[in-house]
């Protein structure tokens, strides 16, 4: 589905990552994992367009995406849930939705669909962006997103910063959105977190994929946790 062949960018003229290979397949859940600054982050941005790519190949469904403006990779069918969450905070829960939704891909996310996912955004309407909890910013990104009708669904950190019960509520929203089939690429620190919810797993340091198996083999190797991601 989307594949990254030798893949370079970087931040004005400090270059991050040095030639990212990966496939993320089609129904499956790949998780990139890697410790702080290893360029996980960096690859999403260069994926959504977000960050210019200096060499290598994107490609969605064998479509080259090289120099797609973020907006048309969203069109494509790539949703983006980033670390930041970035909702709109002088909006309402509804006018965050709403402005996706009227932006997104027909399919079978609507309003009501993504606050049947999240209950707690069909309750929160009115409110504004300001006025909602971390879990419930993270809940609305997520609905957003999935309100594009996305093939593909990327998170970055999804559980930074969340208490356990909210991570908890995360990952079985997650795990519903796998089970459904839905195809997705998950950044996360959370090692169990990750492991749990994918299906196959690439892991980063210092700009390059330096292992990639399954969950069960990063789970039986304590070498390579330890080597590459501080486990």
């Amino acid at each position: 589905m989307l594949e990254l062949k030798g893949i370079e960018s970087g931040y004005g003229d400090t270059q991050v990552l040095y030639g990212v290979d990966f496939n993320a397949q089609t129904g499956r859940v790949l998780a990139v994992l890697g410790r702080n600054g290893a360029g996980k982050s960096t690859t999403l941005k260069t994926i959504m367009g977000l960050l210019p790519l200096r060499a290598g190949t994107i490609s969605l469904d064998g479509t080259v995406m090289n120099g797609t403006a973020p907006y048309d990779v969203a069109r494509a069918g790539i949703g983006y849930v980033p670390e930041t969450r970035d909702i709109f905070p002088s909006l309402t829960v509804r006018e965050n939705l709403e402005l996706a939704a009227s932006r997104g891909r027909s399919g079978d996310w609507t309003m009501q669909t993504v606050t049947d996912l999240f209950p707690r955004l069909g309750e929160r309407m009115d409110n504004g962006g300001q006025q909602l909890s971390g879990g419930e910013q993270q809940m609305l990104s997520i609905a957003r997103a999935l309100l594009l009708n996305p093939r593909l669904l990327i998170l970055d950190e999804p559980t930074e910063g969340l208490a356990p019960i909210i991570v908890k509520l995360i990952h079985d929203k997650l795990q519903d959105l796998r089970s459904a089939g839905l195809s997705m690429v998950l950044v996360e620190q959370n090692f169990g977190f990750a492991t749990s919810l994918a299906d196959d797993v690439a892991i980063v340091s210092r700009g390059q994929v330096v292992w990639t198996g399954t969950p069960e083999g990063i789970r039986a190797d304590t070498e390579m946790q330890h080597k590459w991601l501080g486990v």
